[in-house]
């Protein structure tokens, strides 16, 4: 094929034209500066129409995200109202009741006068607060008689429930959301213990309503057994509860796998709860369920393949992600550690300990694939062959001061930072110092 030279050079005069009117331009842009230091980028500001569109729908997916988070039930009415009735025992229990099993009150959506006077001890006023959208992540249901259970006629329940606190910034339990927070006051299993019709869970378990009593009344505050409707697991081999502590839902971009045990990615994991545990109405799809060895329960009731008629979930994964990604790690408040004893901790933390072999910064957890063996952290292994992985997520660091309650680790068996820091110790035989040890304690508490 023959060349055609004059085109070639035509051309390369044209954009040489271009370029040196560009260079000329006063107008044009300047480059961005360069990173004095590895890792440091200066932020590149919107410059044109198609980056103030990312900009534009960046913001349009936080915000609707938000909405999907703090308020959608996926439906879940229809099972938590419509099938366990537990609607009719909400309306009987009254704020101070409510606030006891951990339910909390979103203060920005009551009118300050409303709750200035509010009866906490009287039963109307947990209507009225259901009504206003007020209890984080509880959507109740109204219908135009009063006169039967308040007029509460269902609920659902939203990603808020388990994974929204608040500030406590009104009165212990009232104050404004802190989103992606666990919820370690939250007592699931003694809310949904009240619930009038527990047959249809106990149908699901394949067990009888005074056992799924026993089991729901076995979690205690903070947790939850997202497993027992796939493997039907109530209780660990010592004979303690097998539910785990409820995760944080803050401090996950950049993470790869969710949960404890790594079953998969926020998104997923979003589809899985939406569909599986909170009984929303949607699709989901995972054959690794249909493994009747591991997952019986999941196997026989055909959970890996669920596709409702009315999907409420799918539309609202990718927004739902977005808004969690965007919610950090709560930073430690002022005073609570020591600043240069966790300065020392950090050197600990990177060198000696080897902790940043895992838990690598700025993430603090393993950037890829983000799992290890049970041998390898020195644990027993139930919990994690209860997942797909068969082992435990690295999990992130940051914010680990604000999920101290119920302990450290999935089931919370080491109470404080500084016994997670003992185990370690013995397991890996990095013969700590004690001053070592609490050095690093402190910059634990400074993530």
């Amino acid at each position: 094929m023959r060349t055609n030279k004059r085109a070639l050079w035509v051309g390369a005069g044209a954009l040489a034209v271009v370029l040196a009117a560009a260079g000329s331009t006063a107008t044009a842009p300047a480059p961005a500066p360069v990173p004095e230091k590895a890792g440091e980028l200066a932020p590149v500001r919107s410059a044109n129409a198609i980056d103030r569109r990312v900009d534009d729908d960046a913001q349009a997916m936080i915000e609707q995200g938000r909405a999907a988070f703090r308020h959608s039930t996926f439906r879940s009415q229809t099972f938590f109202g419509g099938a366990l009735r537990l609607h009719e025992a909400v309306a009987e229990l009254s704020p101070r009741q409510a606030l006891a099993a951990g339910l909390k009150v979103d203060a920005d959506a009551v009118p300050p006068e409303v709750l200035a006077t509010a009866d906490l001890d009287d039963p109307a006023t947990t209507a009225a607060l259901l009504r206003l959208n007020a209890v984080v992540g509880v959507r109740g249901f109204f219908g135009a008689d009063p006169s039967a259970h308040r007029g509460l006629t269902s609920l659902g329940i939203t990603c808020a429930f388990c994974h929204s606190t608040v500030d406590d910034a009104m009165a212990p339990g009232i104050g404004q959301r802190l989103d992606g927070w666990p919820n370690r006051d939250l007592d699931v299993g003694a809310i949904l213990a009240l619930s009038p019709d527990l047959r249809p869970l106990a149908d699901r378990l394949r067990v009888d309503v005074p056992t799924v009593r026993t089991v729901l009344m076995s979690w205690g505050p903070g947790r939850f057994d997202a497993s027992l409707p796939l493997d039907g697991k109530a209780f660990r081999p010592d004979g303690k509860t097998a539910a785990v502590l409820i995760p944080a839902a803050y401090g996950l971009a950049g993470v790869n796998l969710h949960t404890y045990t790594g079953w998969g990615s926020v998104p997923y994991w979003n589809a899985l709860v939406a569909n599986l545990e909170m009984n929303g109405k949607g699709t989901f799809f995972d054959p690794r369920l249909d493994d009747a060895g591991r997952f019986p329960l999941a196997a026989a009731n055909g959970l890996g393949h669920k596709r409702d008629a009315r999907d409420a979930v799918t539309d609202k994964l990718a927004d739902l992600h977005f808004y969690q990604l965007a919610l950090r790690a709560p930073a430690p408040p002022a005073g609570s550690f020591d600043a240069a004893a966790a300065a020392r901790g950090a050197q600990v933390f990177n060198g000696k300990a080897a902790c940043a072999t895992c838990h690598v910064p700025p993430l603090y957890t393993d950037p890829g694939h983000n799992l290890h063996t049970p041998e390898e952290i020195g644990i027993d292994a139930f919990q994690a062959e209860r997942s797909p992985t068969r082992q435990y997520r690295t999990t992130p660091l940051a914010g680990a001061w604000s999920r101290s309650k119920g302990g450290y680790y999935h089931d919370g068996r080491f109470a404080t930072l500084g016994a997670v820091v003992d185990h370690y110790d013995r397991h890996r035989d990095l013969g700590l110092s004690p001053a070592e040890k609490a050095d690093l304690v402190e910059f634990l508490k400074s993530l």
